[in-house]
């Protein structure tokens, strides 16, 4: 595919996605997602090497101001259903990539911008982000996730306040509430995100991702995490990965772990 909202640039491993429409305040229009589809979705998943990915916003005012409100403002009650879970199914391409995702948030992340973060694995924020679901200002809630994940992240009672309130939330209230892991001054977000990565690629790949699967299957319908997280265990032990990190252990030396 040939983006044209989304910049990417591989760095050691690491794939840097800047969603680049800042005149837009980086908003995500069908463009975009389609193209944070194909890359979740198709070309991700087969990229040779890939560590992680830092997702970011073009420039210093926003990672993502939100959806872009011109192209849905006219859906009836059927149009808004399909556009909201269309979304769903791309930020759930996010959160289920078997490599870890960080989102680097350089500032606004409201609506759809708040929900993208939320998909990612993890979130740093720089001290100028600022975080909300404004969307009862429009008439309309959250589609994209924003109320099942916020309520994950910081409970019921104050994801609720927000939702209903429509309030923005600044970094440190963020981190405070658990939304994000960290807060580092403005400008080093993709930095501490790099870092988080590099530290991550140090342990069994394929353990990583059976992290990241199991995780997830506690917020999923129909699914038992319990017993998601035991046929994971039963696969890593059959892994190369797990007898080279338990020797490793036993002859204490660091760990060769070949994602095997």
């Amino acid at each position: 595919m040939l983006y044209q909202n989304l910049h990417i640039e591989i760095d050691n491993g690491i794939a840097v996605i800047t969603i680049s429409r800042e005149k837009a305040l980086n908003a995500l229009n069908s463009q975009t997602m389609l193209e944070l589809r194909y890359f979740f979705g198709t070309e991700g998943p087969e990229m040779e090497g890939l560590k992680g990915v830092v997702l970011t916003g073009a420039g210093e005012k926003a990672f993502v101001a939100g959806a872009d409100i011109t192209e849905f403002r006219d859906l009836d009650a059927a149009q808004g259903a399909a556009f909201a879970k269309r979304g769903q199914d791309i930020f759930f391409l996010i959160e289920r990539f078997s490599k870890p995702v960080i989102a680097a948030v350089n500032g606004f992340a409201l609506g759809g911008g708040c929900e993208l973060a939320m998909a990612c694995h993890l979130r740093v924020a720089g001290e100028r982000a600022r975080f909300g679901q404004p969307e009862v200002n429009l008439g309309i809630i959250p589609g994209y996730g924003g109320t099942q994940r916020l309520v994950q992240y910081i409970g019921k009672s104050k994801a609720l306040e927000l939702l209903m309130t429509a309030d923005m939330i600044d970094a440190a209230e963020a981190l405070r509430l658990g939304l994000v892991n960290y807060v580092v001054p403005a400008g080093e977000e993709v930095t501490k995100a790099k870092e988080l990565i590099e530290k991550i690629t140090t342990k069994a790949p394929v353990a990583i991702a059976k992290v990241i699967e199991s995780v997830n299957a506690l917020f999923e319908d129909g699914i038992d995490g319990f017993a998601t997280e035991i046929d994971a265990f039963g696969a890593c032990c059959d892994t190369e990965d797990f007898r080279e990190g338990a020797t490793a252990f036993v002859e204490k030396r660091k760990a060769n772990f070949l994602g095997k």
